[in-house]
């Protein structure tokens, strides 16, 4: 099972000739990444962006038509990165035996590291999803993406005894498990809990959802 990502054409990166002009492309794209961190989406402006990267609002102009055009590729690649680092761990080779259970471990650990890489970029992306139809679309497009290869590794590793209906699992493990990786990576408040015990348990209830079962230490 491949991990790389199939998203439409309109959400993939753009390629140059020239690589003075990607570099003033990553650098708009690392300074947007900063400056809507800092300020959030409604106060950036296309200036404050073009500031940061040290070049002129008319270069900004050259490679984006807007602030929401460069907010949706730089959460486009923030998506990407987690999403095939989650996937070349989610393979068949990974969850059989009693290694499974270190795998999702490990699965958690890179979705909390990725949380936590830039907690405030996730929480605008998840703000702006319920604001603004491109970046659902672009939220959507993962998220399908991601169901669409759980389900597909579930049917490769597990019996119809075991997990009737793979693409409704895959759905509800998808959605817990970034959910409750975002609420352990303090993004909801505090927690009840530690964070240890929280990410053991969730690891306890998807090794149960898929097996049937927790896997013996």
């Amino acid at each position: 099972m491949s991990a790389k990502l199939k998203l439409p054409l309109e959400l993939r990166s753009r390629t140059f000739s020239q690589e003075r002009a990607r570099k003033t492309y990553e650098g708009l794209v690392e300074a947007g990444e900063k400056v809507f961190v800092d300020k959030g989406y409604d106060a950036t402006q296309t200036p404050d962006i073009a500031a940061e990267a040290g070049v002129s609002v008319g270069s900004f102009y050259r490679y984006f038509t807007d602030k929401r055009e460069i907010f949706l590729e730089i959460m486009r690649r923030d998506l990407t990165v987690a999403h095939e680092q989650v996937m070349a761990k989610l393979t068949p080779e990974h969850l059989t035996g009693k290694g499974r259970r270190q795998t999702i471990e490990e699965i958690l650990n890179i979705t909390l590291a990725n949380i936590n890489r830039h907690p405030g970029m996730q929480r605008i992306l998840l703000e702006m999803a319920l604001r603004d139809k491109e970046v659902a679309q672009l939220k959507h497009a993962f998220d399908v993406e991601s169901q669409g290869r759980i389900a597909e590794l579930i049917s490769a590793i597990c019996t119809k005894d075991q997990v009737a209906d793979p693409k409704a699992t895959a759905y509800v493990i998808h959605i817990t498990a970034v959910e409750c990786a975002i609420r352990i990576a303090g993004e909801r408040g505090a927690l009840p809990v530690s964070r240890e015990r929280a990410k053991a348990a969730l690891t306890q209830v998807i090794d149960r959802a898929v097996f049937g079962h927790a896997i013996e230490d």
